[in-house]
């Protein structure tokens, strides 16, 4: 939970770098979330015609800008501009792509976004 905290605290940084434990434990939460939302929505009612429920709609809302920071981040930490994000227009294949970078390992020491989030020099 403390990663996901740090992301949310840091919701405008999308300078840095994020280490790989940082994102995969924050999409982990946010999975958490949603299907628990989810379920609230279900439970109250308050499905929206494509079956999402406001609930989860206003929660995605929410976590979008914190999303985008945190995956900037852990693109400079792989040592990548986040312009590379925009292989997320290319279907299937941009997604493969752009997770196969989040599950590299970062750049050791110092890279051109800034220092190792691990403390290793």
């Amino acid at each position: 939970m403390d990663w996901y905290l740090k992301v949310i605290r840091n919701y405008i940084g999308f300078g840095g770098r994020a280490r790989r434990k940082e994102y995969w434990m924050f999409v982990l939460v946010n999975v958490i979330f949603t299907l628990v939302l989810g379920v609230v929505d279900k439970m109250l009612g308050w499905q929206r015609a494509g079956g999402e429920g406001i609930l989860t709609t206003i929660y995605g809302v929410l976590v979008f800008l914190p999303w985008w920071a945190v995956q900037f981040r852990r693109l400079h930490d792989t040592d990548r501009s986040a312009w590379w994000l925009l292989l997320l227009i290319i279907p299937v294949i941009g997604w493969i792509v752009i997770l196969i970078f989040n599950c590299q390992s970062g750049t050791p020491g110092n890279n051109r976004f800034g220092p190792d989030p691990k403390g290793i020099s």
